[in-house]
């Protein structure tokens, strides 16, 4: 099995101290360790505001309230915020509470684009309980902290090739390793920094690009692009053929269960070893040739509350015509499905259920593992990643609206966490650690 960690990422605690005397005035000592690490690892801070400008040049703020104890120390990883953007007890709160500025433009989403460089975040402390204007304050400490989706020694390569075009990711070291073939949603065009993550995490990971600006609904999907992308990451030397995964989120997912239901490449790979196996993140139960097509012809079930969009009805209630639907009781490796229970986005809970039908009337519902999380929304994505409960969006790759992904700020971290953490597990299960049957 095949790990990654930063020299320094045992997460010990270092601790702000605030003291207040007419001899000594007051000062102020914020040590954050580490200060370089990866986006899902902890860190523990003493702090009050945390300020990121994003690569749109877009700031995002985060502040917690803290009461220090008789020594003027606060540690966040033991001690309550009381106010601010979140409360409790939240070592990481400063990161997954992140949200614009105020007076920011509207319907914001803070990601990722260019993986090869960090987020950069400021970290500082005020006296007293402060919740506007901080720019115009003077801090009485700051530091300045890293955080990246690529470890380092991860490669980078850009694939474009037999019409496929995409990113890979492959770790350090002599390899090979287990692969993942990632498919983001219907946002569309090239989404990196969770196969950057998963490299980092020992998988070779290949971002596919699809449903881009210039082809953008302009041709019927099909299973043969997705399975020319599985079969280039397949064939990669660094890759074991027989120990592949797949990985979709939102759109992605259709994509996901149509492969393992249908691809005849991946059947056939099932049959032959048990180290192939399927993640979906909030699950689209409809056949990809058939869910463009669905989701036009029931337009007028969209919903609008308070100038945003809601999608979630579309597909309701769930079609019992089987023609519309994957076929889920041809799976044969295992599947692990991720929902939010407050997804607004789409009818995931209901399709979740139906999948668990299918699949044991099937006789392969051994092999599906779901998780249902309370109050997540649509976009769950690796841990630490703030909230958006709504945020800009383009229609036909064209029309911008703001659509209602669901889901509240702490349930949701909390989801984020959770799911990413059983991820990995999932992975790590069926892809190293259980011994393959047979060689491709």
């Amino acid at each position: 099995m095949y790990f990654y960690r930063w020299h320094n990422i045992v997460n010990t605690f270092k601790i702000a101290k605030r003291t207040l005397s007419p001899a000594a005035g007051l000062r102020a000592l914020l040590s954050v360790e580490p200060s370089r690490g990866l986006v899902d690892e902890k860190f523990q801070i003493v702090t009050l505001h945390c300020v990121h400008q994003s690569e749109d040049k877009d700031f995002w703020e985060a502040f917690g309230h803290y009461i220090s104890d008789q020594h003027g120390t606060v540690t966040v990883a033991k001690d309550a915020s009381v106010g601010g953007t979140y409360e409790g007890v939240e070592s990481m709160g400063l990161m997954w509470s992140l949200q614009p500025v105020p007076g920011s433009r509207t319907g914001l989403r803070l990601r990722k684009k260019d993986v090869l460089l960090p987020m950069v975040f400021h970290i500082s402390v005020y006296d007293g309980h402060v919740t506007q204007g901080f720019n115009l304050m003077t801090a009485l400490v700051t530091r300045v902290i890293e955080r990246w989706y690529m470890a380092p020694g991860v490669q980078r390569v850009s694939v474009e090739e037999k019409g496929i075009r995409g990113t890979m990711f492959i770790p350090p070291g002599p390899g090979p390793f287990p692969g993942i073939l990632d498919m983001w949603g219907g946002g569309g065009g090239l989404v990196e920094y969770r196969a950057a993550l998963l490299a980092s995490h020992g998988f070779v990971a290949l971002a596919l690009e699809y449903l881009s600006t210039a082809d953008y609904y302009g041709s019927e999907l099909t299973v043969d692009y997705f399975e020319i992308a599985y079969e280039i990451l397949q064939d990669h030397p660094m890759v074991q053929r027989d120990r592949m995964a797949l990985l979709g989120l939102s759109f992605g997912t259709s994509v996901t269960l149509s492969m393992a239901a249908y691809s005849k490449i991946i059947r056939v790979s099932c049959e032959k070893s048990v180290n192939i196996m399927a993640v979906s993140v909030n699950h689209m139960l409809c056949y990809l040739s058939k869910i463009l097509t669905t989701m036009f012809r029931n337009m007028h079930k969209i919903q609008m509350k308070n100038n945003q969009v809601i999608w979630r009805e579309v597909i309701l209630p769930i079609p019992e015509d089987p023609k519309l639907k994957v076929d889920v009781g041809q799976i044969k490796c295992p599947l692990l499905l991720i929902t939010g229970g407050d997804d607004q986005n789409w009818a995931t809970v209901e399709s979740a259920e139906d999948i668990e039908r299918i699949m044991e009337k099937a006789g392969n519902r051994h092999l599906l593992h779901t998780l249902t999380y309370p109050g997540a929304g649509h976009l769950i994505e690796p841990p630490y990643t703030p909230h958006h409960r709504a945020s800009n969006f383009l229609v036909n790759g064209k029309e911008k609206v703001i659509m209602l992904w669901g889901g509240q700020t702490k349930p949701h971290a909390d989801a984020q966490e959770d799911s990413w953490e059983k991820i990995l597990a999932f992975l790590q299960q069926h892809l190293y650690f259980t011994a393959p049957q047979a060689r491709l």
